[in-house]
């Protein structure tokens, strides 16, 4: 049993002087991609709507009225905002009675869960950007716009400017100084709406989480 011991201990300690380093090179992030704002868009789009999430492009001042189309297409009776985000408060100025009630989230979850879970049609967020490589939206919740307003609704309209979409999650991180800015504390990375599988494979949309990610890019 010594021996045996030993001869473990023994190859234990050579293994820790053994170096499996990889070439540096075999882990290096991708940092450039030689893309045009244009072909970085067209590849975001790309990217997103294979995996059923929506792209619209509006001029930045026509977003309000592409929105208020996108509602009454999709039959919906109501719309999430942050009255405290610039979009919502944009809304909240030409907003009126003939339109989809317009929700704010400006309490507590514990004051109105149950109507959150179970009356609330659609949320409205920004996001911090895009990645083209990916297809995918940055999120930063915080107590503005807090996490549920992404995860709950069954619709999720999101806008983004057009001029921070980001050839790679290198580029993103590096030009937005996300290590000075410090991170929240779940920053999310979205490609798409929510999606399961069952043990058949068959892919079911909406089980945790948005059925539809409806993106307005701001030209």
């Amino acid at each position: 049993m010594n021996q045996a011991r030993s001869n473990i201990l023994r190859r234990l300690r050579a293994g820790r002087k053994a170096s499996f380093a990889l070439p540096r090179s075999d882990f290096a992030p991708v940092r450039d991609r030689d893309w045009s704002a244009a072909e970085k868009l067209d590849l975001f789009q790309q990217k997103i709507e294979s995996v059923h999430g929506e792209v619209h492009r509006v001029p930045a001042q026509q977003w309000v009225p592409e929105l208020l189309r996108l509602l009454a297409e999709k039959q919906l009776s109501n719309l999430l905002v942050s009255p405290e985000r610039k979009p919502g408060q944009e809304l909240r100025e030409q907003w009126h009675g003939d339109l989809p009630e317009l929700l704010a989230y400006d309490q507590p979850i514990e004051n109105w869960k149950s109507e959150l879970f179970n009356q609330v049609d659609a949320s409205l967020t920004t996001c911090r950007g895009a990645i083209a490589e990916t297809g995918s939206l940055i999120l930063w919740p915080d107590t503005q716009e807090p996490r549920l307003m992404t995860l709950v609704p069954p619709v999720h309209f999101v806008l983004l400017e057009a001029d921070q979409i980001y050839a790679t999650f290198h580029e993103a991180l590096s030009t937005q100084g996300w290590v000075n800015q410090g991170l929240p504390t779940n920053a999310l990375l979205i490609s798409g709406p929510s999606k399961t599988a069952d043990i058949e494979q068959t892919l079911a949309y909406g089980v945790h989480g948005p059925a539809e990610l409806v993106v307005l890019v701001l030209e």
